[in-house]
């Protein structure tokens, strides 16, 4: 609490005060705020129209538990409300950080959404995965790629939903975040293919019909799995749905 004999300007003191109390806890309440620097909630609301702009005159430079809270909170607003219909501000106070601190990590909502992709989708671990297995032939490679998307996607279905939803919705800013994930991967496995069909280990097939023949069937599967599992009665292991349908691509694509 600060001493009642601090002549300092109110503003000041309010600003000090929350500098210290958001250092410790980024959740901290105006009220709390103005308790310690002395001063009435209606005091703070007279130099700060709300607690974002509190926070950004503030200007802390983000906690380092701050983006994973941030990302968290992104995906339940876009799950209730969609990226389009979801503001920074009211991110940023999902998240317990300030509208300062939102925009230093993600400067915008492209950025959120390639984040957000980065964090929660299988692109990234596929692509490394067929870095490492690039001279290997398909029957080593398919199954391999399968398995990685059920490793990554099986836990995380509600997540990956959401923001297919955005991609296939046309949102512009989940668009472009999303071009700039898929394109390297879609390079890479187009290179593959090419390869593998020039060397006569595939059929001739268009190469981006391939990966998507590839790829597509076990991300319906996962995607549906949660509601027509109980309709349907029928239950199977992310990795064993994986091995299926990589043995029904090569059966498919192999000469």
């Amino acid at each position: 609490m600060i001493d009642d004999t601090d002549v300092r300007d109110p503003q000041d003191r309010i600003l000090d005060a929350a500098r210290t109390r958001l250092a410790d806890d980024p959740s901290a309440s105006l009220a709390s705020i103005a308790a310690d620097a002395g001063v009435s909630r209606a005091t703070v609301y007279r130099y700060f129209a709300s607690r974002a702009d509190l926070f950004e005159a503030v200007d802390l430079e983000p906690d380092p538990g701050a983006r994973e809270r941030i990302l968290a909170a992104a995906i339940g607003l876009i799950g209730m409300e969609g990226l389009r219909g979801m503001s920074m501000d009211e991110l940023a106070e999902a998240a317990g950080v300030s509208r300062a601190s939102v925009y230093r990590l993600f400067p915008g909502k492209p950025a959120l959404f390639t984040a957000l992709l980065a964090a929660y989708s299988p692109f990234g671990a596929l692509e490394a995965t067929l870095g490492r297995l690039h001279d290997r032939p398909p029957e080593e490679v398919f199954p391999e790629l399968l398995r990685t998307v059920a490793r990554v996607a099986g836990g995380r279905v509600p997540i990956i939903r959401s923001l297919l939803l955005e991609v296939s919705a046309g949102t512009p800013e989940a668009v472009e975040a999303a071009q700039g994930a898929i394109r390297p991967l879609f390079a890479a496995a187009t290179a593959y293919i090419t390869a593998q069909i020039g060397a006569g280990r595939m059929r001739p097939v268009p190469p981006v019909l391939a990966a998507q023949v590839l790829i597509g069937p076990l991300v319906f599967h996962l995607i549906s799995q949660p509601f027509m599992g109980p309709v349907t009665g029928f239950e199977v292991d992310p990795v064993d749905a994986a091995d299926t349908f990589a043995q029904a691509v090569l059966h498919g694509l192999l000469p």
